[in-house]
């Protein structure tokens, strides 16, 4: 039997050989580190006995599969030490998510002494070296052995054809694998956290417990990972603005941000900075209901392709309604008033609409998860020759964006249909080859880093999305241009063309340069870590008198000053005050004391801790001026 390598080398073995025997005699080191296998392109354990000509791969830790297979296995050496510990706990899924894994449990809360048990006994199992091992059963047989697990049991009745469970010592698992070997493997992984959960995500469903953890090939990458949560958890949005930028109330409801005065000031200064971008590019403001009927989501198509995102109908006496979960059905509406003549094409209409969504409670997470959402949202009308320029002007305009803002760890990504699932999609290959590459044109064109991947796309068509690693270690879609081409079919858009004649072929570019304003605030809190460049600073200056005596005078200096300023007049030192100034990460200081006051000068902190005497009130006003108005991340008097 002829084994093949990925580099192409060729060995023969004896038919019945194993993954994990063809490692070993290829050396001790590749058969210590070997995770699972790939035979054929098909994920295997290293158990799993070859009986034909194949192409082997040997997966270690170092290939992103190896370490999903680790972390699948973390999830079964989690369930293993639950049933040890907490015997009556029913377990019922656990996948991998990034960084690790998690796995929901029928049980009472787990508290964080109950974690550190729960982690100690994962350890102990580990150093008993367990041996792994597959099993497959009958439906028949799975029943039986999960007889007293309704939760198994409904995975099991929904299958089909054959099943298979994995063994470790007394603990099995429901399963199609592939798994470590022995349990020795897992070596780098540690308990996170603990939260509710619905079984299947379903709020109707019995609520569960879910346990997370984080799992990589070596303990220095675990560390640096945890390392990382930990800088993370100080540039949580929540700890840094919740309570001082915004609020939210159980009276008003999960997800239903309230937006405080120095919040508002934020979203105002970002919603002010894309309307004037906007202007600039053509853009047309328009603004529409909050609720709409029926039958517009149904002339769209987000009902019933996007019904479980949306509030529930609300019957009224002249029809249904719906609160809007998106702008565009509205847009097109505008588009189709009246006739459209060629010269009006590309016709950019921009909105900051809010709309809702239905999103369950547990998923809830102050800003990033919200059920409302101020949207940046705009919608280009345009022929096929109009794409392509469409969608570089629109990328440019993103890439200012984001070089005003210091973003600069992101990429592309071509989201692309699955044609075999006919349930998300609307069925129209045609236009969907189409569509997908004029977005891979553009993406060539422009020389920019992008991946593809498949079933990603909107119902209606392919999209661009704009991937961002956070500082807190997240991956998030900040941006987005999606290419629609079946509005105009449903809302009979069309165009009188230059020869007369009525042209239905109207393509929608859906763009959102900054995402929705909440989470995109949120993006931008954890960025700076509370520390807003001057421009988006709800408080610019803040003026610091010394002593009492020269409060007056500070309170008649600001009235002078033409941007976001406070005075701090309380009876504290100019130290305390100045430390506090930092700990709000207030950009600029002034300080007010004897010489200023007759000089008719200033005397300027940043931030950044760099101080200057003597500046000239004009000079002052000058710079910071111009400072704010060309939107600088940086703030100096040198």
């Amino acid at each position: 039997m002829i084994i093949t390598f990925p580099d192409r080398s060729k060995k023969k073995f004896k038919k019945g050989i194993t993954s994990l025997e063809v490692a070993e005699s290829i050396g001790s080191r590749l058969a210590n580190d070997a995770i699972a296998a790939k035979v054929d392109g098909v994920l295997v354990d290293l158990s799993k006995k070859i009986s034909k000509d194949s192409k082997l791969e040997i997966l270690t830790g170092s290939s992103p599969e190896g370490v999903d297979v680790l972390r699948h296995s973390c999830a079964h050496l989690l369930s293993h030490a639950v049933k040890r510990l907490f015997p009556k706990a029913l377990p019922t899924i656990g996948p991998v998510i990034e960084n690790g894994f998690y796995y929901d449990f029928d049980s009472s809360p787990f508290s964080d002494e109950d974690l550190e048990k729960i982690g100690s006994e994962m350890k102990k199992i580990v150093k008993e070296k367990i041996l792994v091992e597959r099993f497959e059963l009958s439906k028949k047989d799975a029943l039986k052995m999960f007889s007293k697990n309704k939760y198994k049991k409904e995975l099991i009745n929904e299958s089909k054809g054959k099943l298979s469970y994995y063994k470790q010592a007394d603990f099995k698992d429901l399963c199609t694998g592939p798994h470590v070997i022995n349990t020795s493997r897992l070596k780098a992984f540690k308990i996170t956290k603990s939260s509710g959960s619905y079984w299947r995500g379903d709020s109707k469903n019995k609520q569960l417990q879910r346990i997370y953890g984080v799992c990589f090939s070596d303990k220095k990458t675990l560390n640096l990972h945890l390392q990382m949560m930990e800088e993370a958890l100080k540039r949580d949005h929540k700890l840094l603005a919740e309570g001082k930028l915004y609020m939210i109330s159980d009276l008003v409801g999960k997800g239903l941000p309230i937006w405080l005065p120095k919040g508002e000031i934020v979203k105002k200064e970002i919603e002010n900075y894309a309307v004037e971008i906007e202007d600039e590019a053509g853009f047309e403001r328009v603004s529409t209901p909050h609720i709409a009927k029926e039958e517009l989501f149904l002339a769209s198509g987000h009902l019933p392709h996007y019904e479980d995102d949306m509030f529930p109908k609300m019957k009224m006496d002249d029809g249904t309604y719906y609160l809007k979960a998106m702008n565009c059905p509205l847009h097109h509406i505008i588009f189709g008033h009246g006739v459209r003549s060629y010269r009006e094409l590309p016709l950019r209409l921009a909105e900051y609409g809010t709309v809702y969504r239905n999103e369950m409670s547990g998923v809830l997470s102050g800003l990033l998860r919200v059920r409302m959402l101020s949207m940046n949202d705009a919608h280009i009308y345009c022929s096929k020759e109009q794409i392509g320029p469409e969608i570089k002007n629109v990328i440019s305009m993103i890439n200012d964006y984001y070089k005003t803002f210091g973003f600069k760890n992101y990429y592309f990504r071509l989201s692309l249909w699955d044609p075999k699932n006919k349930e998300k999609y609307i069925s129209e290959p045609a236009n969907w080859k189409y569509s997908e590459a004029q977005l891979r044109k553009v993406l060539k064109e422009l020389k920019v880093d992008f991946i593809e991947v498949e079933d990603e796309a909107a119902f209606y068509g392919p999209k661009i999305d704009i991937q961002f690693k956070t500082v807190t270690g997240r991956e998030e879609t900040l941006s987005t241009i999606q290419l629609d081409f079946a509005a105009k079919k449903r809302f009979g858009l069309k165009y009188i063309d230059k020869k007369g004649k009525v042209n239905n072929d109207v393509f929608v570019i859906h763009r959102a340069p900054l995402s929705v304003h909440e989470r995109f605030i949120a993006f931008l809190i954890e960025h700076y870590g509370g520390n807003f460049p001057l421009w988006l600073s709800p408080v610019q200056v803040r003026i610091l008198p010394i002593s009492d005596k020269f409060n007056s005078y500070a309170n008649s200096l600001k009235k002078e000053l033409p941007f976001r300023v406070e005075v701090d007049s309380r009876a504290e030192s100019i130290n305390k005050k100045v430390r506090n100034a930092q700990l709000e990460k207030i950009p600029v200081m002034v300080i007010i004391g004897g010489k200023e006051m007759v000089g008719k000068t200033v005397s300027v902190r940043t931030l950044d801790g760099n101080v200057k005497f003597g500046i000239k009130k004009s000079v002052f006003i000058k710079k910071i001026t111009e400072f704010i108005s060309s939107r600088s991340r940086q703030v100096s008097f040198k």
